[in-house]
């Protein structure tokens, strides 16, 4: 239940002329400018102050009218507080050189979020009867307070909680303010010109082997300039770890995150075992690929296209491609991506001193999600912005059911993104020739392996550098990262020595320990999913699937995952359903081969 964290442009230039078209973020939304948001924090401060006196130890008094107000209380003043980090945040991301401003504004928002933390404390120290008679008369709020009763013995005293938030600003935050600056401030020379990591790592895709070479070796070169900083960030990601799991109280380094992801540690396990143990699939694949290009393949050579005279995607070309796919699906979906691309929710292109990647930050319920692209003219980024659109469209949605309710859990929060691929997929497919088919499922097999199989190989490398409490060094990860990603891989791609480094550039390892798996459990949820879509034949059925996929999404988190996922019929506690998914992957495998 504790808040969490994520100049005015025009939203867009001359839709008229699409070679130059760029959306910029127009933050008003969240606040009008910096003066906007100070009067905002001074009037927070004020009531959450005034709520800290009306009600801390107040809660075994109140009768369940005062507790429904106290909660409707809690939920304004805790997304206020989310409100202030969000635009900070996207102020930081869109500007990494502000990294002043958001300390400034994330050691407020702490102070002022301390005040709040005896209401978690308080709740989970009534006697189990009064917690059962205050959820009963709290409907909207009983999944939540359900889900803290779980977390009941990992919170530590109201004291302790105090002085972790408030210097959570010079923790492990800090560190990840760093990778963040570090990455960002990267400047790497390749072609005659200084481009960033996120455009380097775009040459990966280029037709021209020795560019993708040369590109590879460009990104080590600069990482490895790095290597203390990147290396020391990552040890303080791993003691921080330790330390939160000694103190809370959690089983293994993971615990934690399963629940918050509100999972068992057997249904990851099984996952990660039927993922683990079909990673002869993507070798099948490589060798595939090899045997294409003419040559052994090297680790720069994963993502080569097929066709090597791939024409450049204008932006504009993208966004049609997009829309077109969603607006097949639902009518609803567009209508949310034309109003996203008019109102300045997309900041679209790279430029210096913006954050790389992409994301969708959902923000708080009473403004709007916006989306980072960093788009780089290839279909890869065509596909990155249907991703992206998908946790858009999802975060949109669950407005509906409130600040707390609104955050899915990692598990199903990637379902709508790796959804929203899919129907791109399946909508570019239609209108293409043999050749053009043979590209695009190469292409969507390399997706799939990264966002399921690569994130799993993610995962065995967090498990290994988690199990031990000694500082490692960048060697020490360099052999971790090279021996999983060779189990993979196999025989069928080469992992030079450079390839040993790109564990250093991963940002999840650093903001999010033992994410990474969330990717992999969504897209094999998502396969099973489309499968099941793809099986409704007629105009009613589709329109029957389309509807109970919208109210899936619309319920955020306010339900458990088990039962979001029991909406469709299906059980993710079986291990069977797992089985489903990777079904469909070799299925679309042997599309390709009979492409070939």
């Amino acid at each position: 239940m504790s808040p969490t964290k994520t100049s005015k442009k025009p939203s867009t230039q001359d839709p008229k002329t699409p070679s130059t078209l760029e959306h910029r973020w127009d933050l008003g939304a969240l606040f009008k400018d910096l003066d906007d948001l100070d009067k905002h924090i001074a009037s927070l401060d004020k009531r959450v102050r005034a709520y800290e006196k009306k009600y801390a130890s107040a809660f075994s008094q109140l009768e369940a009218g005062g507790f429904k107000k106290a909660m409707e209380d809690y939920e304004e003043l805790s997304e206020g507080i989310s409100r202030a980090m969000a635009y900070v945040s996207l102020v930081f991301a869109s500007d990494t050189d502000k990294s002043d401003l958001y300390s400034k504004y994330e050691m407020l928002c702490n102070d002022i979020a301390q005040h709040l933390l005896f209401v978690d404390n308080e709740f989970c120290a009534l006697d189990s009867a009064k917690q059962e008679e205050l959820i009963q008369a709290t409907p909207k709020y009983a999944y939540t307070l359900r889900l803290l009763l779980k977390e009941k013995s990992h919170i530590l005293s109201l004291p302790e909680e105090k002085i972790l938030l408030a210097t959570s600003s010079v923790g492990v935050d800090a560190f990840s303010n760093l990778f963040d600056k570090a990455l960002t401030a990267l400047k790497i020379p390749f072609q005659d010109k200084i481009i960033s990591e996120e455009e380097i790592l775009s040459e990966l895709h280029n037709p021209d082997r020795k560019l993708r070479k040369k590109a590879q070796k460009a990104l080590t070169k600069a990482l490895k300039k790095n290597e203390l900083v990147l290396t020391y960030v990552l040890n303080m990601v791993r003691k921080g770890l330790h330390i939160a799991n000694k103190l809370r109280h959690y089983e293994s380094p993971e615990s934690f995150r399963h629940l918050s992801n509100q999972i068992s540690q057997v249904s990851v396990d099984s996952m990660l075992e039927i993922v683990n143990d079909n990673q002869a699939l993507v070798q099948r694949y490589y060798k595939i690929k090899s045997k294409i290009l003419g040559h052994k393949l090297k680790d720069y050579d994963r993502y080569a296209p097929l066709d090597t005279k791939e024409s450049p995607v204008t932006y504009q070309e993208a966004l049609d491609q997009v829309l077109k796919a969603y607006k097949n699906f639902s009518p609803k979906f567009a209508a949310i991506v034309e109003n996203a691309l008019a109102h300045g929710w997309v900041d679209s292109h790279p430029r210096s001193g913006k954050q790389g990647g992409a994301f969708s930050a959902s923000t708080v319920p009473s403004a709007h999600p916006f989306v980072l692209l960093n788009f780089t003219n290839n279909r890869r980024s065509v596909f990155t912005i249907a991703h992206e659109f998908g946790h858009m469209i999802h975060q949109e949605l669950s407005k509906e059911v409130g600040y707390f309710n609104t955050n899915t859990p990692l598990t199903t929060s990637e379902t709508a993104s790796v959804f929203g691929e899919m129907l791109l997929f399946e909508s570019l497919k239609q209108n293409l020739d043999k050749k053009e088919l043979k590209d695009i499922y190469a292409g969507k097999l390399e997706d799939m392996f990264s966002t399921m199989f690569r994130q799993v190989v993610m995962t065995n490398f967090e498990r290994r550098i988690h199990a031990t409490q000694e500082e490692l060094k960048a060697q020490d990860f360099d052999t971790i990262w090279q021996e999983e990603n060779a189990k993979m891989f196999g025989k069928s791609v080469k992992l030079t020595k450079n390839y040993a480094r790109w564990w250093s550039y991963i940002p999840h390892f650093i903001h999010s320990p033992f994410y990474c798996y969330a990717y992999s459990y969504g897209q094999l949820l998502v396969l099973a999913l489309f499968g099941l879509y793809r099986q409704q034949n007629t105009p009613a059925e589709r329109k029957a699937f389309v509807e109970t996929y919208t109210n899936f999404l619309s319920k955020g988190g306010s339900q458990s995952p088990e039962e979001l996922v029991g909406m469709f019929g299906l059980d993710i506690q079986d291990k069977e359903f797992w089985r489903i998914g990777m079904g469909e992957v070799e299925k679309m495998l042997s599309e390709f081969e009979a492409l070939l």
